[in-house]
């Protein structure tokens, strides 16, 4: 495997879907590269097209046309069962509104992903230490509603690193948190990308975010305006 093989490379990407008679364009040939550790934000006004974009290069939406190569792989060519497999090992998701389970302990959240096929869905010592990196070691047994939201985000973090992927997506990560919760967790973001080699992919309207990440790519009208 070449190191210089970028961890997500997508090429003219669209989106088109039908409303009535009318073919709404979301993205319209949206092509860039994500190298190995990088982190890069994602930018640009509500309507832009950036949640869907984060959405296919996760595989969670499949695209009009185009291309996404994943980490080497191809994801429109997988099969639904394949394409499940490689969102569990290969991408890691972060997003605004947490989505933890109410009823998990966070260690119980952080695990989550590892109950898919092929893996044993019980790795409590990895759970245990990716909470302590976010700082949240003492809090293992506490369920999100014990937690704040600064807390319940870490928790996600944690979760979206627990299957090791190449690939992290974080969709507006701190619109939910104050101003210094938020930097806090960039910072997070930043120290477990070094420790870890995660490359990630962060869609934000806080400059203060871009001004952290290597480059910012900035979205309107479903294209890539700069980058």
């Amino acid at each position: 495997m070449s190191v210089d093989r970028p961890t997500l490379s997508v090429r003219n990407l669209e989106k088109k879907v039908a409303l009535g008679r009318e073919t709404i364009h979301i993205l319209r040939g949206v092509s860039f590269d994500l190298g190995h550790g990088e982190m890069v934000a994602l930018m640009g006004p509500s309507g832009s097209g950036k949640s869907t974009l984060l959405g296919i290069v996760s595989g969670l939406d499949s695209p009009t046309a185009g291309e996404v190569i994943l980490d080497g792989d191809d994801i429109g060519r997988l099969s639904e069962r394949h394409l499940s497999s490689l969102r569990a090992r290969k991408v890691g998701m972060v997003f605004q509104s947490y989505n933890l389970i109410p009823t998990l302990t966070a260690l119980e959240n952080v695990q989550l992903p590892l109950y898919v096929p092929g893996r044993n869905g019980h790795d409590p010592e990895r759970a245990a230490q990716l909470l302590s990196d976010v700082g949240l070691g003492h809090r293992l047994g506490h369920r999100p509603s014990q937690l704040s939201g600064g807390e319940q985000q870490r928790v996600a973090v944690a979760r979206a690193l627990v299957s090791d992927p190449p690939l992290l997506v974080a969709d507006e990560p701190t619109g939910n948190l104050d101003t210094e919760t938020g930097a806090a967790l960039v910072s997070l973001l930043l120290d477990l990308r070094k420790r870890h080699g995660t490359t990630i992919l962060v869609a934000t309207h806080n400059n203060d975010v871009a001004h952290l990440a290597d480059r910012v790519l900035r979205m309107r009208d479903g294209r890539l305006v700069t980058s």
